[in-house]
């Protein structure tokens, strides 16, 4: 073999190996899952670099104020929210309900070079009402829809900053009462100072002698929330979004809930995500 097409062969690859290597020094590139710097957002991205890193993939989490922006710039690979909560930031104003017209609806307003990975079906963290069990016997059960036939004359409960709907189907809820905080909230519910309180279903500080109404009905009440990555288009490969897209099939509201109760009493984000799925391994 001639000297110039062993050094052409050589060459060849070289280049190969570098972009077979997605990183530089033939290391493999290291994903950034962002967040925002709160508690839940911090957990969620946590959860996605421990399934990235169980398949083998480097990753690291970051926070940033806008966690979106950074995704559509390109900083951050994957970003994980809720559904509900994005298709508003994208789209205020939407009225889909059900978590797949939430989800659809959210996929359609995404930025050109941002994706939607699988949204945990079982996974949600949406607006939930709160109610005593005597308000719930008095009522004949637990479901959301019984709150439209006692709409007249409710008086509802929120802690200060927290967003919720007007309304509950053909319910006009009236303006809310506000609440310094979930215990005193909830210590004005006992007292029935108010029929209901605001709470979400992952919230890990509702007590457990109260009781949440179920949005269980055929037609969803309350805008769907639930956990969804998404990330920039072409960035990942086939196995890291598969890796991404099992947390959807093992993920639900109760498991969140915990996670985000770990968290909040000073656990590291990324320690207790670990220790959870080292619990549920994903490809099983």
């Amino acid at each position: 073999m001639s000297i110039s097409r062993l050094a052409a062969l050589l060459l060849g690859l070289v280049l190969i190996a570098a972009g077979c290597s997605g990183g530089d020094g033939g290391r493999p590139r290291d994903l950034v899952v962002g967040s925002a710097s709160d508690g839940d957002s911090k957990v969620l991205a946590a959860l996605y670099v421990s399934a990235l890193r169980s398949y083998g993939f480097p990753s690291h989490a970051e926070t940033a104020a806008d966690p979106m922006a950074k995704l559509d710039a390109g900083a951050f690979t994957v970003v994980p929210g809720y559904t509900g909560r994005v298709l508003r930031q994208l789209q205020p104003g939407a009225s889909e309900l059900s978590d797949k017209q939430v989800y659809q609806a959210m996929n359609a307003a995404l930025p050109e070079g941002v994706a939607a990975g699988d949204y945990a079906t079982a996974a949600e963290d949406k607006p939930t009402l709160i109610v005593t069990p005597a308000t719930s016997a008095a009522w004949g059960g637990s479901d959301l829809s019984l709150l439209l036939r006692h709409c007249a004359g409710l008086a509802v409960g929120v802690v200060t900053g927290r967003g919720v709907p007007t309304s509950v189907g053909s319910c006009r809820l009236p303006a809310p009462r506000e609440f310094p905080d979930d215990a005193t909230m909830f210590a004005a519910l006992r007292a029935g100072q108010v029929t209901a309180a605001w709470a979400s279903s992952a919230d890990p500080g509702i007590p457990p002698d109260l009781m949440a109404l179920a949005d269980g009905s055929k037609n969803s009440l309350i805008q769907a929330e639930n956990v969804v990555p998404l990330y920039r288009r072409n960035a990942l490969s086939t196995r890291q979004l598969l890796a991404v897209n099992e947390i959807a099939g093992v993920l639900d509201t109760a498991a969140l809930a915990d996670l985000r109760r770990r968290v909040a009493a000073g656990a590291d984000p990324q320690v207790v995500a670990d220790a959870w799925l080292g619990e549920h391994p994903l490809g099983r």
